[in-house]
């Protein structure tokens, strides 16, 4: 049976639902710094009523411009008293749009490499050997400047590549630091952030489970979890990298699952079920695993008892919450719970600290001046608290506020709140 990624029509009953109240203007942040009607989910949502009835097709540029002006972060969704899944109708739209047009050639690239983990994997590492040949490095972080324009504005800082990825860093089965019982055992999806650019929040999320006595097994063969495909209509692919995950993971033996990024764990909670709810052998699959997956701040405080960390860390933090982790995940009170339980950690909360901070994962690459103007409201709301550190959950978030703050800011770090709890647990034993 064919679902709304399949059949536009299907998308029919979800545009019906809008009533036009306009309560997502108040909070979208695509409207909020254009003001247009075309950027906000109401105004999309009659692009797709148009469409439908065939006053609109998808040969008009503009129109696939418009549609693609997204951050797909579920702020509208939130505010909008019918209950409509505004992500469902835009990530429908999309799909059609690939149908009808094809994916643009350099996607199509990456996507087929993203299917192939071996070759994707063999890029990766190239880049982290050879990214000092086409970006300069900035002179006080560890990012990097383009040396050429190649798409990306001049002022944008990225952060370095791993010269080895995360998981070569590991080994597949990392065994628990206590003694007696059979420990509780977890499996660890890394995601590409983690293993291609911040491999030491991996390192901090196997310590912390090890500190809890939780032995982790990271599969081998995971791949990316497909939410780039997906929100750029490549439906094909994104099936085809759940049904990757989900053989890797299949019989890894594991309790549950962790992630440490909103997107990855959304994916593992919700996509994958979606994606592949009519498939007889991966359906189930899908299903079981997700009740079965949780962000690593969920897990601690929900599923086991963690032990409260003891090594004091003399810092002012503000908390960023990343959309997907918020509002598909559902996790926000989570890591500030953690970061409270930290001794010496100040905790400031900034104004709407669940505004999209503009990432949206490749968006910031193609919308980037718009992406930009968010990030500075964002900026701004963080550096009002005098907070030293802002913390967040999600890696993507983290390089789009280290560019913020590279531009907008007052010097603060950007760091994982999972790495805050690491650093605590590693000071009790006199390590830094």
């Amino acid at each position: 049976m064919a679902t709304l990624y399949d059949d536009l029509q299907q998308v029919k009953p979800e545009l019906a639902k809008c009533m036009k109240c306009g309560n997502c203007m108040a909070v979208c942040p695509i409207y909020i710094t254009e003001k247009t009607e075309a950027g906000v989910a109401r105004g999309k949502i009659t692009l797709a009523e148009a469409l439908l009835a065939g006053d609109l097709d998808l040969q008009d540029e503009d129109l696939i411009h418009k549609l693609f002006n997204c951050l797909v972060c579920k702020s509208c969704m939130q505010n909008c008293p019918c209950g409509v899944k505004f992500d469902r109708i835009i990530l429908a739209l999309r799909a059609e749009i690939a149908r009808q047009k094809g994916l643009h050639p350099l996607k199509k690239a990456i996507f087929a490499a993203l299917k192939k983990q071996g070759l994707f994997d063999l890029g990766m590492r190239l880049g982290g050997s050879f990214q000092g040949l086409v970006f300069r490095r900035h002179p006080e972080k560890k990012a990097y400047y383009p040396r050429f324009r190649m798409g990306l504005s001049m002022k944008r800082i990225l952060p370095a590549l791993a010269p080895v990825p995360f998981r070569s860093q590991v080994p597949a089965l990392v065994s628990a630091s206590k003694e007696g019982e059979k420990p509780l055992r977890v499996a660890f999806f890394t995601g590409c952030s983690i293993n291609y650019i911040y491999p030491q929040i991996g390192h901090d999320v196997i310590e912390v489970l090890k500190e809890n006595g939780v032995e982790v097994v990271i599969p081998r063969d995971q791949c990316c979890c497909g939410i780039a495909t997906f929100v750029h209509g490549d439906v094909a692919t994104a099936r085809e990298l759940a049904r990757k995950n989900l053989e890797a993971f299949s019989d890894c033996g594991a309790d549950y699952i962790i992630t440490a990024c909103g997107s990855c764990g959304g994916s593992w909670q919700h996509e994958f079920k979606e994606l592949l709810g009519d498939d007889p052998i991966y359906g189930p699959k899908a299903e079981y695993w997700s009740s079965r997956t949780y962000d690593i701040s969920t897990f601690l405080t929900r599923v086991i008892n963690y032990r409260k960390p003891q090594g004091e860390i003399n810092v002012t933090v503000t908390y960023h919450d990343p959309c997907h982790l918020k509002k598909t995940m559902k996790v926000y009170q989570e890591p500030r719970e953690i970061l409270r339980a930290i001794p010496g950690v100040e905790l400031k909360e900034m104004n709407k600290p669940d505004a999209c901070c503009g990432s949206g994962g490749s968006f910031s690459l193609t919308h980037y001046e718009t992406s930009m103007e968010i990030n500075q409201r964002k900026i701004a709301d963080a550096s009002q608290t005098g907070a030293e550190e802002v913390i967040t959950g999600c890696p993507a978030c983290m390089m789009h506020l280290a560019d913020g703050i590279n531009q907008f800011g007052k010097g603060q770090e950007v760091v994982h709140y999972i790495s805050l709890l690491a650093e605590s647990y590693r000071k009790e034993k006199g390590g830094k």
